[in-house]
């Protein structure tokens, strides 16, 4: 798979994956979609005030988006006991944390992540150190999904390809699972508003509604379990 570096608007480099010609980050700004699309809707200021933070971030990439809330929870709590489970299956990409450096204080932590560690025979990447715990699967998403356990995230960062590119990554199936992994309190984001992804989500009963706007025509889409 080719990929190329791209610099966004911000000044924060991201890659285009030549194989669905999409970059992995907005191009107006990787760095305020991260904070914007995903940290924000998803409270997770907030959440670091109950003293524990757990996110899964589905569609990894080069780990923007979990890295900017591990730098929200820490500020607004440096005690926060904060797990992210993360979830991609191109060892590619993840080898390309080694060469960015966004402007995100945590980012460290992911850059030594896999600089430190060789991939394990069961294909993930662990990071513990303190009251921050980083565990990163190297698989498909559905595979990865249904080893997950139930009502245990507060946050889930959902960002794959489009649905254009990736169909089968938005599917009911891989959100009812989504649904089965999240508390009940939690919030799901993504940065589509594509009718056939809230469809899907409605069908896994989740309940959506319009998140910000941020580099986009359209708004993303956050939701709630129908409980």
């Amino acid at each position: 798979m080719k990929l190329s570096k791209f610099l966004t608007l911000d000044n924060t480099e991201t890659f285009l994956n030549a194989e669905v010609q999409q970059t992995y980050h907005s191009q107006t700004g990787a760095v305020e979609e991260a904070l914007k699309k995903y940290s924000i809707p998803c409270k997770i200021k907030e959440l670091a005030k109950t003293g524990t933070v757990r996110i899964l971030d589905m569609f990894f990439g080069i780990g923007y988006n979990s890295a900017m809330a591990i730098d929200v929870a820490l500020e607004e709590n440096p005690d926060c006991k904060i797990e992210i489970v993360a979830v991609e299956n191109d060892p590619e990409i993840i080898n390309k944390i080694k060469e960015v450096k966004p402007p995100i204080k945590s980012y460290t932590l992911y850059r030594e992540l896999v600089e430190s560690n060789e991939i394990k025979e069961n294909k993930k990447y662990v990071y513990e150190n303190n009251n921050i715990k980083i565990t990163l699967f190297v698989e498909d998403a559905k595979k990865a999904a249904k080893n997950l356990p139930e009502k245990y995230f507060d946050a889930v960062f959902y960002d794959p390809f489009s649905p254009k590119a990736q169909p089968e990554m938005w599917e009911i199936e891989l959100f009812k699972e989504m649904f089965r992994v999240m508390k009940d309190s939690a919030i799901i984001a993504t940065y589509s508003c594509a009718r056939i992804i809230r469809e899907n989500m409605a069908a896994a009963n989740l309940v959506y509604d319009d998140g910000p706007i941020v580099g986009r025509r359209g708004p993303g889409t956050i939701a709630t379990k129908w409980v």
